[in-house]
């Protein structure tokens, strides 16, 4: 083999095994930081509360809450006219962040393209609220039902809200002629998804931002659920 030709594969073996390093030690301290727990002594507060749900699709994870409640009316500034059904009579409203571009070119995993994936994983890319209306909720292996203090919902009512984008008018920016079914919506949002923020990031901090259990960091959706699998 021929010296040049030596230290291009010299030059291609080191970058091979720093990207190896690098996922990990990823893997690794994502797995770890999962399992620390914080918020640990909170107490669902199941005769007074308000009952909200940590839904999981098995990769990602949505926080769903009432439609309205004494502190709260979604539908004053995401009305389900907004989807194509418009159905009046949805009691559930899940808000998903993600993504701007994943969401736009991949309403399914077949659909995922190299250049999608790359860009949301390194900071290439904007990101959108994924709002689904639902008539039913209830409690099951990839959806947990919590019972949260007013003082933790009007926590998390504010965690949400701030994720969006608004005009200057305060209004949430709809994404017209985008959704996935008869039920959803889409909206911009704040941040930008990246190896270190992902959606299931920003799940787990409005649980933390809200006093309920959640993971020092995760981006898994699974590490999330994990903290209320005794229910």
């Amino acid at each position: 083999m021929n010296r040049p030709l030596k230290i291009i594969l010299r030059f291609f073996l080191r970058i091979a095994t720093v990207f190896f390093s690098i996922v990990v030690l990823y893997v690794l301290f994502a797995f770890l930081f999962s399992a620390i727990p914080v918020n640990k002594n909170f107490q669902e507060d199941k005769t007074s509360g308000i009952d909200i749900y940590l839904l999981s699709n098995g990769v990602h994870t949505d926080l769903v809450l009432p439609i309205r409640n004494r502190y709260k009316d979604w539908s004053d500034v995401i009305p389900v006219d907004h989807t194509i059904s418009k159905d009046s009579l949805m009691k559930y409203i899940a808000f998903g962040w993600g993504d701007k571009n994943f969401y736009l070119e991949t309403p399914t995993w077949a659909d995922l393209k190299f250049s999608t994936a790359f860009n949301a994983l390194f900071f290439l890319s904007t990101s959108a609220m994924h709002v689904t209306f639902y008539k039913h909720m209830s409690a099951e292996e990839y959806c947990k039902k919590i019972s949260i203090s007013a003082e933790q919902y009007k926590r998390m009512v504010h965690y949400i809200e701030s994720s969006f984008q608004k005009t200057s008018e305060g209004d949430f920016i709809l994404i017209k002629n985008l959704s996935y079914g008869n039920d959803d919506c889409f909206y911009d949002a704040k941040g930008t998804f990246n190896l270190f923020y992902t959606c299931n990031t920003w799940t787990n901090e409005g649980l933390k931002q809200s006093g309920l259990r959640a993971s020092l960091w995760t981006p898994f959706e699974s590490a999330l659920l994990n903290h209320y699998n005794d229910k």
